[in-house]
């Protein structure tokens, strides 16, 4: 089958579309052709070896974090799927995968694909619907009627961070650039900001807030700003380095790092069925072009969320 796999880490160059063998899907495990994979800044950053400490892996690597696909072999001890099933799944960070033909995929890391959505364009959902998922939930503990600012509200992450809020019945402040305001208002936020004036105060913008979620990558003295922007009691989640907390005032603060869950991935997949989440996919490619994707990403070219389709 073709694949795209790096046998060393480096630049863009590195990657190679090849042939290699078909997996064999082992015990907990099932075989899925792939229809698409997507691109998310952590394959990059995998493939320059920035990671290696943090996530070891092991060369050749076939990169690709985001899959959906079709069940085509089930393996030992697999229960809930069947050869045929439409799937997807946020492959381990550790073995990608997902710029492939085919896939061994963890059954625990799989959830049925959203009906209404294109198979390949479920390949978005994933990595940033659970990164979502957990920094609302799991980090900032995200409850009805809690006041939340999105910082980078229109990014992959911080877009489902905004939708899941509003489902969840919090009031949210979104900030973003211009381009994507209209997005941000058809999903229900309160209050749409260009990208903030940190200097300015919580003040001059509705707050402070009682969940302040951050995307954005800030200048050193950006990041310790925001946390004037948490009410008292409140949290700072952030995917993009640490919000320094404030204990005088009960502000705590804490920091992602995303985890394949098939289970969660499940209940998010039937938020894209119920309405209540939508990706924005804004290119579509082939994997053959992995290597210009990495690279128009490097050179902050690439338009927003791509997805690559395996042929």
């Amino acid at each position: 089958m073709k694949a795209v796999r790096f046998h060393e880490f480096g630049g863009t160059e590195v990657l190679r579309h090849e042939e290699m063998d078909r997996p064999v899907p082992g015990t907990g495990q099932v075989l899925v052709r792939v229809a698409a994979t997507s691109f998310n800044p952590v394959d990059d950053h995998i493939r320059a070896g920035a990671l290696a400490q943090m996530i070891p892996i092991n060369f050749p690597y076939v990169p690709g974090i985001d899959m959906s696909g079709t069940v085509e072999e089930v393996g030992a001890d697999v229960a809930g799927f069947q050869v045929g099933d439409q799937v997807v799944a946020m492959l381990p960070l550790d073995s990608g995968g997902g710029a492939a033909e085919y896939v061994a995929a963890p059954a625990a890391s799989l959830a049925p694909a959203p009906r209404t959505v294109d198979l390949a364009d479920a390949a978005a959902l994933p990595l940033t619907g659970l990164a979502a998922w957990q920094t609302a939930f799991e980090l900032a503990k995200l409850e009805s009627g809690q006041s939340v600012l999105v910082n980078g509200a229109g990014g992959g992450v911080g877009s489902i961070v905004v939708q899941l809020a509003i489902d969840a019945g919090a009031r949210v402040t979104a900030v973003d650039s211009e381009q994507h305001t209209e997005r941000l208002r058809g999903y229900g936020a309160h209050q749409i900001l260009a990208p903030l004036d940190l200097a300015a105060g919580p003040a001059a913008i509705g707050g402070p807030f009682d969940v302040v979620v951050n995307h954005v990558r800030l200048s050193p003295d950006g990041l310790p700003r925001l946390t004037a922007y948490v009410a008292d009691g409140g949290v700072a989640a952030s995917t993009a380095g640490p919000i320094p907390e404030d204990p005088a005032r009960g502000v705590r603060s804490a920091n992602l790092f995303v985890r394949s869950d098939g289970a969660q991935l499940t209940e998010l997949v039937a938020k894209v069925d119920a309405g209540k989440v939508r990706t924005h996919v804004v290119a579509h490619r082939s994997v053959a072009d992995l290597a210009a994707v990495h690279a128009e990403a490097a050179a902050g070219r690439l338009p927003g969320k791509t997805v690559m389709r395996a042929s």
